[in-house]
């Protein structure tokens, strides 16, 4: 019988509906990889409780972990403390700790090539990144000395690509370089080579409208088109097009894959199109790193209304 790599997942935030789309997801479907969870004892019997919610668990230990030690048929609970007595709070700092041990015992596990698996759940940018980090991409990419990485949006119809992440719109111009573009274009062109075994066909949008410029400075002709021609050997690519129109049902029916210059300019129309069923994979890091693409939620926290479609397609992704 084929022995499943498990599936690693932080839970991030504990004021947030991870916890309850998570048990949504393992509910609908057993999955075949053995799934770890890092976190809360105490907050994840707490927030079931809270939903009315019950899913079998049992604690592991992290130094006495092994394929022996998991068990398929229940969630496998590695315990971080965490102080609380309520089931939700305010988000604050004051689960910056918790959250960073949880994130420092998967670091540890991944690099024991234990497995290649891993899902985290939303933080809070403002509070346990602090503005030293973009985002959580940028904040796994420095731990684990990734030099280069890219954001991929996946859905199996239509994927996106930013550029530039979680940067202010005025930064924008100043961040991309024909160098940084071929460089993410390349790393997710070798992904779909290597995991699907095709090489996908690209789009990539200009920065500015209709891909013209009024100032003297044009960035789509001095660094988006030669980045362009010097991938057509290589990668099955076209552009620059104007975003404006990239996504349009004729013109995105042509594409595997759109790279836009910035965040909202691809994430706006892929979550417009597809709702929950996209997942933010990290391309260039030692492992798989996988996350639901949304964040905390803290209006639906305890309602038991949340939708788990995109952790869902998450631990389906990494169930191989």
């Amino acid at each position: 019988m084929k022995s499943f790599k498990p599936i690693l997942i932080v839970a991030g935030e504990p004021n947030s509906i991870f916890i309850e789309i998570l048990i949504k997801s393992l509910k609908k479907k057993k999955f075949k990889s053995p799934i770890i969870l890092i976190v809360s004892k105490k907050i994840f019997e707490l927030q079931l409780k809270k939903l009315k919610i019950k899913f079998p668990f049992k604690i592991i230990k992290e130094k006495e972990i092994s394929k022996k030690t998991l068990n398929n048929n229940k969630l496998n609970i590695i315990n971080v403390r965490y102080n609380t007595k309520n089931a939700f709070e305010k988000i604050s700092s004051k689960s910056n700790s918790y959250i960073d041990n949880c994130f420092k015992i998967a670091l540890r596990l991944l690099k024991l090539n234990f497995t290649n698996k891993f899902i985290n759940g939303p933080i809070s940018k403002k509070f346990f990144l602090k503005n030293k980090y973009l985002g959580i991409t940028e904040f796994l990419a420095d731990k684990t000395k990734t030099k280069n990485y890219a954001m991929l949006i996946f859905n199996k119809n239509l994927s996106v690509c930013p550029i530039t992440t979680h940067l202010p719109i005025k930064q924008v111009s100043k961040k991309i370089s024909k160098n940084i573009i071929i460089e993410k274009i390349l790393l997710i062109n070798n992904f779909y080579i290597n995991h699907f075994k095709y090489k996908p066909k690209i789009a990539v949008t200009g920065l500015n409208p209709h891909c013209e410029s009024v100032d003297n400075y044009d960035e789509d002709k001095k660094i988006v088109q030669p980045a362009i021609k010097s991938l057509n050997k290589i990668a099955n690519i076209t552009g620059p097009i104007s975003a404006d129109t990239a996504f349009l049902k004729k013109n995105r029916s042509k594409f595997n894959l759109i790279f836009g210059m910035y965040h909202d300019q691809v994430l706006t129309p892929i979550k417009t199109l597809f709702e929950y069923n996209a997942i933010n994979i990290t391309i260039g890091l030692p492992f798989i790193r996988i996350s639901p693409d949304h964040g905390q939620n803290e209006n639906m926290m305890g309602k038991n209304m949340s939708n788990p479609k995109s952790l869902y397609e998450a631990i389906k992704f990494l169930d191989y």
